[in-house]
This record gives C-alpha cells, sequence and structure tokens, in this order.
C-alpha cells in the first residue's frame, strides 16, 4: 500500500470505531465530508488547498444535540504523549466552527480523547511547534475523556 493508502485505512478503521462508541451513547451518526464523496471529487480536493478537505467526518445527533467529529488517529509508529494536528486542519476548524455556531466540532483521537479545533490553539499558542511549523503539538493530558464530553455507553436490554 502506498503512504495515503495506509494512512486512509488506519483513519476509516478509526471513524468506524469513533462512530460506534456513539452509537452506544445513544447517538446517531451519518457519515459526511470527504470520504462521502465519488473518487473524482476526492482526487480534485486533495489537489486544492480549500477547507473543504477538511470537513468532518461525521455529525452525529441526539434529542436536539447535534454535534460534528473530525476523527483523528496516527499511524501506530507515531505514539508519543501529543497529539500532532496540521495547522491547516486547525485552521479550516476554527472557520467551520465560527460559520456553524453552535455546533461544536470535536477532535477525536486514537486513545478517544476529544479537543476542539479553539483548545488545540489555545494549548499550543506559545508552545513548541513541530520543526517544520506545519503541526500543532498538543500534550495529552489536556484532552478530555469520550465519556465526559459525549456521555457513557448505554446498557442495552438483553
Amino acid at each position: 500500500m502506498t503512504p495515503w493508502q495506509d494512512r486512509k485505512t488506519v483513519g476509516d478503521r478509526h471513524e468506524l470505531r469513533v462512530a460506534t462508541a456513539l452509537r452506544t451513547r445513544g447517538w446517531t451518526v451519518h457519515p459526511c465530508g470527504q470520504g462521502t464523496y465519488p473518487p473524482a471529487v476526492r482526487e480534485a480536493l486533495r489537489r486544492t488547498r480549500s477547507a473543504l478537505r477538511q470537513f468532518p467526518d461525521l455529525i452525529a445527533a441526539r434529542g436536539t444535540e447535534i454535534v460534528t467529529i473530525d476523527a483523528k488517529d496516527r499511524m501506530p509508529s507515531t505514539n508519543t504523549s501529543r497529539y500532532a494536528i496540521s495547522v491547516s486542519t486547525v485552521n479550516a476548524g476554527l472557520q467551520y466552527t465560527a460559520i456553524h455556531a453552535p455546533t461544536p466540532l470535536y477532535y477525536v483521537f486514537g486513545d478517544l480523547k476529544v479537543l476542539t479545533p479553539a483548545e488545540v490553539l489555545h494549548y499550543t499558542d506559545h508552545a513548541l511547534r513541530h520543526s517544520s511549523g506545519a503541526y500543532h503539538l498538543v500534550s495529552t493530558r489536556h484532552a478530555h475523556s469520550f465519556d465526559g464530553v459525549f456521555g457513557c455507553a448505554v446498557a442495552r436490554a438483553a
């Protein structure tokens, strides 16, 4: 597989894991964003700097509450005590949040911890940046628990 295909496989598995975790907490979940587009549209988006490339992966509702999710997992070889989120992703996330307020956007990481774009920016505004300058590096200790943001799993009657 190519590096992009490897990343896509990891990402697709993580999106499914996040969607399943949300459903066990009573959320109705639907895919959205780049992964739902036909191949020709995805390829065209890949060649642009449009914020549409960073559109959330999932939209979920529970009662009258609605949220959007950008599932962020990392390759197995990159486990550290920090999350690396691209600057372009955070910038697009901030724009998305502003345009679609009050609907929140959450980044859900591979360990099922959660941050918002504003939190990523806050925690990295005066912190060490990735040497390329292309990523915000956020300590994992700043993230919220999945249950704390989305509620605890609902026990199913047998």
